[in-house]
């Protein structure tokens, strides 16, 4: 996985000082699974996927889709352990803590841009 953070591309705010991108195929079928839940500053951003999977989580998580732009076009609050969620029109999908949608204000239109640690 790369370390990283994600970015407000209106404002530059750093939104997610603590990310992680996916780098394998391993990586992206994994996700979540097994690991513990995310803390408030940390997310999880699987490129590419346009659909995601709770089951066998113990906890829910929010979801921000993103285009191939960076945009935001779907949010998903609180998707909770054994279910589904699916964007065909999404390149990206970031995995956050449950509730972190709103803390951090990420809202569809809006554009992120991804930095390097």
């Amino acid at each position: 996985m790369t370390r990283g953070s994600l970015h407000r591309v209106d404002n530059k705010v750093c939104i997610i000082p603590e990310a992680c991108l996916t780098t394998t195929m391993f990586e992206r079928m994994r996700g979540l699974l097994g690991s513990p839940p995310l803390q408030a500053l940390e997310a999880l951003l699987i490129k590419p996927c346009s659909s995601v999977h709770t089951i066998g989580m113990k906890y829910s998580i929010d979801l921000a889709y993103l285009d191939k732009h960076w945009t935001i076009v779907k949010t998903v609050h609180t998707l909770n352990p054994w279910r589904m969620s699916t964007c065909p029109s999404a390149h990206m999908v970031l995995e956050l803590l449950g509730g972190s949608l709103e803390q951090h204000q990420l809202a569809k239109g809006m554009q992120l841009e991804w930095r390097d640690a």
